[in-house]
């Protein structure tokens, strides 16, 4: 008879079940979210499982591709797809999501997503890390304007590289104002020397990356156009190779 499991993941633990072709839950536990603990309970059962489910999340990519190297046939699964599989349970437990996912995998019910290549998750880290630099960066500045705007002292237009000594010139004499606007200009020039290193970092993966190349040679009238991009583009957008 094939058997079919689920997994909840949570940062700590992972909730597990396996169910049989009828839907009767065989077996359920909770263990560690790390790929030995799981790929070891599952070599541990005396039966193979024919699919495991396991939830798209911030750490399923990490399980997912180990349990695969490992042979085991898991698949990642569409959040939203099993949110919406899950709107009439009442009460919502990693438990009862697992037995959920189970009956999920049991049915076929779920549609498998493509998990993202080490590559392509580790340049996403550096997008999101340059990002969230380039945020802060402003956020500061724009704090410093808020702050000097209440005591009358605009800033007005600046550069990246005036912006330090505009501030500086308004606060000369305020020592108070100095003071803070000292420690918010310290802020930022770390914030925006980081900044600026992911994003050389990034500019030289660019350049290293055919199909990115391709779609910098797209003319702006074409990008301000207003149509959806897939219509203005002719270029092929070469993915990771399918899973096999």
């Amino acid at each position: 008879m094939e058997h079919y499991a689920g997994i909840d993941v949570s940062l700590e633990s992972a909730s597990l079940c396996v169910v049989d072709a009828t839907g009767r839950i065989i077996r359920e536990a909770k263990v560690a979210s790390e790929p030995d603990v799981l790929i070891a309970w599952f070599r541990g059962l005396e039966f193979a499982v024919t699919r495991i489910g396991l939830q798209a999340g911030p750490l399923s990519q990490w399980l997912y591709a180990s349990m695969r190297e490992a042979g085991l046939t898991v698949e990642l699964l569409a959040t939203r797809h099993v949110r919406a599989a899950f709107k009439a349970m009442p009460v919502k437990t990693d438990r009862k999501d697992a037995r959920g996912i189970a009956q999920l995998m049991r049915l076929g019910w779920f549609r498998p997503v493509r998990c993202k290549s080490l590559l392509a998750q580790e340049v996403r880290a550096l997008l999101t890390a340059r990002k969230l630099l380039q945020t802060k960066n402003h956020d500061v500045e724009m704090s410093l304007r808020g702050v000097l705007r209440g005591f009358g002292l605009k800033v007005g237009p600046t550069t990246p590289r005036t912006f330090a000594t505009r501030i500086r010139e308004l606060v000369a004499g305020h020592p108070t104002l100095s003071t803070a606007a000292e420690a918010l200009l310290a802020a930022r020039s770390t914030l925006f020397e980081q900044w600026q290193q992911l994003e050389k970092r990034l500019r030289s993966l660019a350049r290293e990356d055919r199909r990115v190349r391709l779609l910098t040679t797209v003319p702006a009238s074409a990008r301000s156009s207003g149509l959806p991009m897939y219509r203005r583009l002719t270029i092929p957008v070469v993915s990771d190779p399918p899973r096999r």
